[in-house]
């Protein structure tokens, strides 16, 4: 679940507003996050350690290139159908037999077959890469355990993007060196609502830099959750390899002590509740379904207000003072994309803001045209700066969408922001050809 942000610019400062549009909110599934129990995992807190081969790893003799073919023929047959609805008989079937197959990569750390079938659906159909990347997300980063008594529990992985700004920086040796802020953060889940008071919560003592979510595969992140998984349903201490070697570091900083800066940080956690918990469960009518994201994102509101606090004292020891705004609180895979998509709005953006300051011109000067670049790569959005009565290209500056982007939303999303920033007029070219010229200009209709 990925939630289009609003904007609003103060002072040329860009703040990402909290909640999802209440028209999108009835589309949206809930991110199931549970709360991992604090039996302090020893391993969330050690030295990083070697991890342990795999015992799978020489146990399955099928090729990559079998596994990745079965992927995509799947998604193939299952590129029409919405995968939550009710199903046909055959569509059901095929469904599971996705499903198994990802598992089965994933348990074997097949990490190649996936990343190769979704290489090639991308290329070869939209939609079939849409069904197969959202299926291995789900898989790799939900478990479901099935006892002999008592209800089925599911354990996700989730993420709460962080922007901070700070002088000079944010320093990993000082990050979370408080550890009662540290539990009262954790508790705060389902204190304040955000999980459901059956669910467990558990978080890393770590803030990820964007650099170690990216590094984290499909099959590393899944041995991470049943690592957690292992650790909340088992009295004794177990070892967790696979989230220590998560925390893989940050890169050397390159901020002066005097420097602004704005940073993007993840907290990391784990949550086991019941699978059929009533808490996470979405409404079928519309407007009944709005209410309930409505809610949530009224909750999540208003424990961001109630715990900066906490966060702060888990993110500095020297006592600078950190601003810190949220993402709102996702899945691992659907925060992760949130936040980078964020973060290049907010570079493009402030590429754009210099552009206009360098040239000593008021945003109420300039005419912006938004639209994609001809190309035949990655899809690229551009921005066009002009300016004065015979509309002079000041410059211009363009930002690659991600795969899980439409181009319609992305641009809806910069045409937003530059009203906001104060722009004259906002246009929409149908393409911005191999000379760089606008082709098809019309006005934008905000939404």
């Amino acid at each position: 679940m990925s939630f289009r942000l609003t904007w609003t610019i103060l002072q040329g400062v860009i703040i990402p507003s909290l909640v999802p549009p209440a028209s999108e909110a009835c589309k949206l599934r809930p991110a199931k996050q549970c709360m991992l129990h604090p039996i302090d995992i020893p391993s969330l807190n050690m030295k990083k350690t070697k991890a342990a081969p795999d015992k799978h790893a020489h146990g399955n003799d099928e090729r990559d290139e079998t596994l990745t073919d079965r992927l995509i023929e799947l998604a193939v047959e299952l590129r029409d159908v919405d995968l939550y609805a009710s199903l046909s008989e055959d569509k059901t079937k095929a469904l599971a037999a996705l499903r198994k197959t990802i598992r089965k990569c994933l348990q074997h750390t097949r990490e190649q077959a996936l990343d190769e079938a979704l290489e090639s659906a991308y290329e070869k159909d939209a939609k079939a890469y849409q069904v197969l990347r959202e299926s291995v997300e789900e898989q790799a980063g939900t478990i479901l355990l099935r006892r002999d008594s008592g209800p089925e529990l599911e354990v996700n992985a989730f993420a709460i993007p962080l922007f901070v700004r700070s002088t000079g920086g944010l320093h990993e040796d000082q990050c979370f060196q408080d550890g009662d802020a540290f539990e009262q953060l954790r508790a705060s889940f389902t204190e304040h609502g955000l999980e459901s008071r059956l669910a467990n919560v558990v978080l890393v003592s770590h803030a990820y830099h964007p650099d170690e979510l990216e590094r984290i595969g499909y099959c590393h992140l899944n041995a991470m959750v049943h690592e957690a998984a292992e650790a909340m349903t088992r009295k004794k201490a177990s070892m967790a390899d696979a989230i220590v070697r998560s925390m893989s570091g940050w890169p050397p900083s390159t901020f002066a002590s005097d420097d602004q800066a704005f940073e993007l940080r993840f907290l990391l956690g784990f949550a086991l509740k019941p699978a059929e918990d009533p808490f996470y469960r979405v409404p079928e009518k519309a407007a009944a379904a709005d209410r309930y994201f409505e809610a949530r994102a009224e909750r999540f509101r208003k424990w961001s207000q109630q715990v900066t606090p906490l966060l702060r004292r888990c993110l500095v020891t020297d006592g600078r003072e950190v601003e810190i705004e949220y993402l709102y609180q996702d899945l691992f895979h659907g925060a992760r994309e949130a936040a980078l998509i964020e973060l290049s709005v907010l570079r493009i953006l402030t590429e754009l803001r210099d552009l206009i300051d360098a040239q000593g011109k008021a945003a109420s000067d300039i005419e912006a045209v938004i639209g994609p670049v001809d190309t035949d790569d990655e899809p690229m959005l551009r921005v066009s700066l002009s300016c004065g009565p015979d509309n002079a290209v000041l410059g211009f500056a363009e930002r690659l969408l991600s795969r899980t982007e439409t181009m319609e939303n992305a641009i809806d999303d910069i045409a937003d922001a530059m009203i906001a920033m104060g722009v004259r007029e906002v246009r929409i070219a149908r393409m911005f050809d191999a000379e760089g010229v606008p082709t098809s200009i019309r006005p934008h209709r905000k939404r």
